[in-house]
């Protein structure tokens, strides 16, 4: 894994919205979202082998079990892509 994270989440959870400085990070405008584009990738339909208790461990915490293999996969091939 990477390093902890120095940044105090507790102290960070605890401000208000307006304590947080964000003079750093300029407004999103009417532009921006006019021009958005929403990119989602395409699917693609595979079969897979997954030992039992994990498919079963999955469907157990309801509808959109694929979709959570999916993020869970997307987020460990990211971390490894940043590691190059």
């Amino acid at each position: 894994m990477t390093k902890a994270s120095k940044t105090g989440w507790s102290r960070l959870a605890q401000m208000d919205d307006k304590d947080i400085d964000t003079s750093d990070i300029p407004e999103l405008g009417e532009d921006f979202f006019r021009e958005a584009e929403l990119r989602v990738p395409a699917k693609q339909t595979v079969t897979i082998r997954l030992d039992s208790d994990v498919l079963a461990w999955f469907k157990e915490q309801g509808s959109g079990y694929q979709t959570r293999i999916n993020q869970l996969l997307r987020q460990y091939m990211q971390a490894h892509q940043r590691q190059r």
